[in-house]
Order: structure tokens, then sequence, then C-alpha cells
């Protein structure tokens, strides 16, 4: 049974939810593009076969087809209007945080402030429709050489059909790009990466269901059904504690005298966490992955031989290609956007700025390396956690013939997202209670007078 104060903590959060309506508008609203973003998952482009589509999808479901197919929600091997999900928008930002590290105008436009970050988005809008634009077009070739007994995957190959599939799955992007956007601006935030974790959450009742099935006809065993099953629960919590998980920094802040009062004196710490860059390493890693490994897949289902063909089997689920390609990726990215989110120099200026400075290292350049020592070591950890949880997994699943798609890549990505977005509400939650308690000490004030 819960202690009264429990209870009474209870009671509070869930008034304080209850009166927070603009929270309550937020989450709606997430909810409802949730929703959209599903319903548009099965509106198939114009000229397909579903049949035949699925038949060839149903025989070419591993390696990272699968997987940007389970990012998706299916919507890649249904072929609808979101097949290519929001993958190219996530590609362009790469692109252009690559070249913000190498250009100094765009260096200089990041550094300008709100006008400048427009700009750069700007950029990644116009990136994210070419690189849509060419992936719509690779896809759509390649749909019209794929074919099984049943027959064609295309009903009528030719220009019109290629037309069609590039306008309708760039706009389906776009449209996603828009909508991730309008969540994280009137929602509860993490617009993108809630739009995948639902195309990821969308797969898992048909996917438990195949295994229940699989068990059910003796195809699986139950002792690895429920070892799988603990499994999946060990990594989440070994995913929760590692993102939790953080280096604190001792700063302090010398005593200074402002008029007839004293200020400062106190000790604080800088938080850095294990994993600064989260669950984006897996997602860039797979999105560049994304588009060689797209064509070589529906080249290859058509029985081509060679280099290709040879290719596409280095890249099936567990290969070593496979592996060492997506776990070198994020690694790299690990360290990038470690080093896009954080910069040292811009800390310790701050620090030093406001008086601040961490025991035993001069304020300056001594306290940048110290931080860029630290903040190495613990992206080399970060890096090494994200490479075993994301790998790990899928060389178990490759051994044990598992028919559906489901990692410690999905497992990542939705529980970091879920931890995020939590953090989000308990904030919108917070601010709600803090200018409650500010309207009423202003009525207070105000009938005091």
């Amino acid at each position: 049974m819960p202690s009264a104060a429990e209870q009474l903590a209870s009671n509070i959060n869930f008034g304080a939810f209850s009166k927070a309506t603009e929270l309550k508008r937020r989450l709606w609203f997430t909810l409802f593009a949730l929703i959209v973003y599903r319903f548009g998952s099965y509106i198939p482009i114009p000229g397909i076969d579903p049949v035949v589509l699925e038949e060839i999808f149903a025989q070419n479901q591993g390696g990272i087809l699968g997987m940007f197919d389970m990012f998706a929600g299916g919507a890649l091997s249904r072929m609808t209007i979101f097949a290519l999900n929001i993958m190219p928008y996530i590609s362009a930002s790469i692109i252009v945080q690559l070249m913000r590290t190498m250009s100094k105008r765009l260096e200089t436009l990041w550094k300008e402030g709100e006008a400048g970050r427009k700009k750069l988005n700007q950029y990644t809008r116009y990136g994210t429709v070419a690189l849509a634009a060419l992936q719509s077009y690779g896809i759509a070739v390649g749909l019209e050489n794929l074919s099984t007994g049943s027959g064609s995957a295309v009903i009528d190959p030719g220009f019109y059909f290629r037309f069609t599939a590039i306008v309708t799955m760039t706009g389906g992007t776009m449209f996603l790009m828009w909508l991730g956007e309008q969540i994280t601006a009137r929602g509860v935030g993490n617009g993108i990466s809630l739009i995948i974790m639902a195309g990821i959450v969308a797969a898992l009742p048909s996917a438990l269901a195949s295994t229940l099935e699989l068990g059910r006809t003796g195809a699986l065993s139950l002792g690895l059904i429920l070892a799988m099953l603990v499994g999946s629960v060990a990594v989440v919590a070994f995913i929760v504690f590692m993102e939790r998980a953080q280096r604190r920094i001792v700063v302090q802040y010398p005593k200074r005298q402002m008029g007839n009062r004293m200020f400062g004196g106190e000790n604080t710490h800088l938080p850095l966490k294990l994993n600064t860059s989260g669950v984006i390493p897996p997602i860039f890693a797979s999105s560049l992955l994304l588009l060689p490994i797209t064509v070589a897949n529906f080249s290859a289902a058509q029985g081509a031989t060679g280099w290709l063909a040879s290719f596409t089997a280095m890249l099936g689920r567990g290969q070593p290609m496979y592996l060492l390609l997506y776990g070198a990726l994020i690694v790299f990215f690990a360290y990038f956007y470690t080093a896009v989110v954080f910069n040292p120099a811009d800390t310790a200026d701050n620090l030093k700025k406001y008086g601040g400075f961490i025991p035993g290292i001069r304020p300056g350049k001594n306290t940048a390396d110290y931080l860029d020592y630290v903040l190495t070591r613990l992206t080399t950890i970060g890096a090494i956690y994200l490479v075993a949880v994301c790998l790990l997994p899928e060389i178990l699943i490759s051994r044990l013939a598992v028919p559906f798609y489901f990692g410690g890549t999905s497992l990542l990505i939705v529980v970091t997202v879920t931890m995020d977005t939590v953090t989000q509400i308990q904030s919108h939650l917070l601010a709600h209670q803090y200018e409650g308690l500010i309207r009423k000490s202003r009525l207070r004030g105000g009938r005091g007078k």
C-alpha cells in the first residue's frame, strides 16, 4: 500500500496535469499528428501491385532494408506515400552539419543566432527535396525490375509511373518533415524522433503475434521466446541506466560583493552525459546506409550476379560487412554529434565570464582542454555502449533466425525517445506550476496593496 505522502504527491501531480490545459492541448496535437502519419503509411503510390510487392519483401526483409522498413512502420514494404519516411531529411541534416564544420560561411550563419539557423534549416529543406527525389527515382527504377511468379510489382512501367512515384514519395517526405516540425513546435517536442518511434512501435503487435504463432506451431521453442523477452527487458534496463549515467564536474564560484550583499561562494556541478549524442548515431548511420543498399537490394532481388549480388549478400542481417559499416558509422556520429552539441571552448569561456572555475584547473584554455579530455573518454564509452546495444542483438537474432526485425537499435530508439518525451512533459508541468505560483503571488501582492 502506498504511504500518505506518496498518495499526496500523486494527487498533486494528477491535479497539476488536470489543470495544465496547455500541456493537454500539446499532447492531443501530438497524438493527432501521429495518427495522421499512420494513416498516410497505408496510402500506396499509384501503379503498384501490393500482392507481388508483399511477396518480394517477404523474401528480402533482412539487413538494412528490413531495418528501414521497421523505421517506416511498414510503409516501405507497402510502398506508400511515406515509403521514404523522414530519412532524406536526416541525411540532409547530416550533410549540412558536416559542411558547417568545413565552411566558415555556414559556421558564421550558425553563430548569428535564430536568423542564421533559419537559413541553415532552409538549406536542409532544399537538400531534403533533392535527396528524396533521387531516392524516389532509384526506388521507382528498382520496382520496375521486380517480379515474381505472380507478375510484376509495377502494373504499367514507364515514364508516367516514375514521375508519379517521385512526386508522391518526395511529397510524402516533405509532409513528414513539416509534421515533425509542427510536433516539435506545437506538441511535446522531439517531432522527428517521435515519428520514427511511432513506426517502430506500430510493428510490435504483428511481430509479437508472429512470434507467438511460431511458438504455437513449434518453429520456435518456448524457452527461446522467453529468453528473448527476458533479454529485451534486460536491454531496456541497461539502456535506461546508461542514458541516465553522467559525469559531474565540480564547478566553484567565488564570493563577490554587490552593494551591501554577498553573492556566490557556492559549489555546483557541470553534468556531462555518458552518451551525449543520444539516439542520433544509429539513426544517422542507418540513414546513410539506406540509399546505396536499397538500390542494391532491389537490383539483386531481380537475380543480379557479380559484385552487386555479393555486395547485397554481405549486407544481410548479421553479416560481417553490414556489422562493420553500421558499427563504424555509429562510432563516427557519436563523436561528431557530441562535438556539435557541446563545445568545450565555449563552455570554458562562459565559466570564466561568470567567475566559475574547476578546482585545480586554471580558467580559460586549460579548462577547455580538461573538458575535452573528459568528454572524449566519456564519448568513447558511450560509442562502445551504442555499438554493443545496436549490434550484439543483431548477431543473436541472425543466429536464431527470428522472422522479424526488432533488435537493439529499435529498443534504443523507443526507450530513449520515450525518456526524452517524459522529460518534456515534466518540464511543461513544472512550467505550469511555476506560472500558477507566480499568478498567486501577484494576486496576494495586489490584495496587500
